[in-house]
C-alpha cells in the first residue's frame, strides 16, 4: 500500500525537527504554519479492489490527532459517492511539538533566543545557523554569554585565561568551549579586537588577546669553558623563548636533536650548545637572532618526516647543515631499520641535492617500503667519529 500513513506524516515533521528547521523558525519568525504535508491517497482502482482497506486507512487518518484532514467527495462507478481525504495539514508548531514530544526542548531554545535578543542580538545569526548545537549547549548558555559579555567589556585583555573573573566560569570551561566561543566572539567583537591571522582552537588565546603560556626551549652547554650558570659546568637549562633569544654566550656551534638521550649524551664540543628539538614548529627558536651567527647542525630521524622537519627549520635558518642524515649512515645501520607508518609525501624545496635524493628514495619506497632509521638507533661510536670529522 503506497498511501500516506500517519506514521509517515509524523516522520515528515520529525525531519523538520532533526534538520533544525522548526527551531530556526523561532529565530527568524518564519510563519510556517498551517503547513500542508506531502500526501498520497488511493486511486480509483484501489477503491474498487480494496474498498475495505481504503475505508480503514481513511478512518485511521481522520483519528490521527493533531492532523487536520481536508475531504473531498468522489463519485465512484462501483461504490458510488465516497468521502475521501484530499490533503492533510498541521496547524501550529504547538501541535507538532506535542506530537513529537519536543515541547521541553522548544521552550529551552526559545528561552535562549529571548536571552540573546535582550542582551546580544548580534548572536542571532549563530542561533539561526546552528540551532541544534545551541540546544545541546543550553545548560552552558548563560556562562557562554557571560564570557562573551566580559570580552566585550575587556577587549584584548592581555591576561591569561586563568585570570578571567566571571562568576561561575573557570579557565577549563573556556578551554573546553573554545570552538563555540570563537564563533560567538567573532560575531560580537569589533574587528580590531580580533587577530584574524590566528585561527583554530589552538590559537584561541592569541586571536582574542589573551596571554599564552610561553614556549620553553631546553638547551645544554657542551663547552665547559662557557660560563652560563656560576659554578655549573655544562648545565642543562630551560628558558622561555624570549629569555633564550636574549642570551649572550660565546657560542658558535649549535646542535639540534629530536631525541632526549642523544641530547644528553652529546660529548663536549668547543663553543657548542645542544638544543632539544620539539618536532614541527620552530617559530620560538627563530626569535633568537644570535643563532644566525652560529653554525647549526640538525640531527633528526632518517625518514620522510625527519627531512620535512629539516626543510621547515631551514625556512627560519637557511644555513643549517644536516647531521647523520645521510645514505652512508643509513646503510651502516641496516639491521636497525624500522618502519614509518604515515610517510610525508610533499615535495621539499629546501633540501640539498644529496638530501633530496635520499628523501625521494624514502618517500617513493625505492629502498624499502616505509623505511626509517630512528636517530637513537645510530651507534654512538659512529656519532663520535662524525663529530670528530666535523670538528677537524
Amino acid at each position: 500500500m503506497s498511501w500516506t500513513t500517519p506514521k509517515e506524516l509524523r516522520a515528515q515533521l520529525a525531519r523538520l525537527w532533526d534538520r533544525g528547521e522548526l527551531l530556526r523558525d523561532a529565530v527568524t519568525g518564519n510563519a510556517r504554519f498551517p503547513l500542508r504535508l506531502s500526501f498520497k491517497g488511493p486511486g480509483s482502482a484501489d477503491i474498487t479492489d480494496r474498498f475495505e482497506s481504503v475505508r480503514a486507512w481513511a478512518t485511521e487518518l481522520a483519528n490521527a490527532a493533531p492532523l487536520r484532514v481536508e475531504w473531498q467527495e468522489v463519485r465512484h462507478r462501483v461504490q458510488g459517492l465516497q468521502r475521501l481525504p484530499s490533503s492533510v495539514w498541521i496547524d501550529s508548531v504547538g501541535d507538532v511539538l506535542s506530537w513529537l514530544g519536543k515541547r521541553r526542548e522548544w521552550d529551552r531554545f526559545t528561552a535562549q533566543v529571548a536571552m540573546v535578543k535582550q542582551g546580544n542580538p548580534a548572536l542571532l545569526p549563530w542561533l539561526e545557523k546552528r540551532p541544534l548545537q545551541a540546544l545541546e549547549l543550553v545548560g552552558d548558555w548563560p556562562r557562554l554569554l557571560a564570557v562573551v559579555d566580559w570580552l566585550r567589556s575587556h577587549p584584548r585583555p592581555g591576561i591569561y585565561l586563568r585570570q578571567v573573573d566571571v562568576p561561575g566560569v573557570h579557565s577549563k570551561f573556556i578551554e573546553a568551549h573554545r570552538a563555540v566561543l570563537a564563533d560567538l566572539l567573532d560575531l560580537t567583537l569589533p574587528a580590531g579586537s580580533v587577530d584574524a591571522a590566528k585561527t583554530g582552537v589552538a590559537q584561541f588565546a592569541a586571536r582574542y588577546g589573551f596571554l599564552e603560556k610561553p614556549t620553553r626551549i631546553r638547551f645544554r652547554i657542551l663547552d665547559p669553558g662557557i660560563e652560563s650558570v656560576p659554578g655549573a659546568s655544562c648545565p642543562d637549562i630551560t628558558l622561555d623563548a624570549d629569555s633564550f633569544s636574549r642570551l649572550a654566550l660565546n657560542v658558535h656551534r649549535v646542535f639540534i636533536t629530536e631525541n632526549e638521550t642523544n641530547f644528553l649524551a652529546l660529548p663536549n664540543v668547543p663553543g657548542g650548545v645542544a638544543i632539544f628539538g620539539a618536532g614541527y614548529g620552530w617559530e620560538a627558536l627563530a626569535k633568537a637572532k644570535w643563532l644566525e651567527q652560529c653554525a647549526i647542525y640538525y640531527w633528526g630521524d632518517i625518514d620522510t618526516h625527519g627531512f620535512a622537519i629539516l626543510d621547515q627549520l631551514r625556512g627560519h635558518f637557511d644555513h643549517i647543515t644536516s647531521l647523520l642524515m645521510d645514505r652512508a649512515t643509513l646503510e651502516a645501520h641496516r639491521p636497525l631499520w624500522g618502519c614509518e607508518d604515515k610517510p610525508f609525501i610533499v615535495d621539499l624545496r629546501r633540501l640539498a641535492p644529496e638530501e633530496r635524493d635520499l628523501y625521494n628514495d624514502l618517500r617513493d619506497n625505492r629502498i624499502r617500503e616505509g623505511l626509517r632509521l630512528e636517530q637513537e638507533h645510530i651507534a654512538f661510536g659512529w656519532v663520535r667519529d662524525r663529530l670528530d670529522q666535523l670538528l677537524r
